[in-house]
């Protein structure tokens, strides 16, 4: 299972996803900040910048 804590990115947010896929994490993390932060453009660099703060689930309690 691997996780991602938006907080870890953006300050402030308390957004968190688990997914037993690190593409499965990725792929809700963009759906989230295209539906609930109004991005329209995600950029590969975030993307990158999500899958460094990825850690597994299990590791992170």
């Amino acid at each position: 299972m691997k996780r991602f804590d938006s907080g870890t990115l953006i300050p402030g947010s308390t957004w968190r996803v688990e997914a037993d896929s690190e593409a499965e994490v990725v792929r809700r993390a963009v759906e989230n900040m295209r539906n609930l932060n109004g991005e329209t453009e995600i950029r590969p660099e975030m993307v990158e910048r999500i899958k460094e703060r990825i850690v597994d689930a299990t590791d992170a309690r």
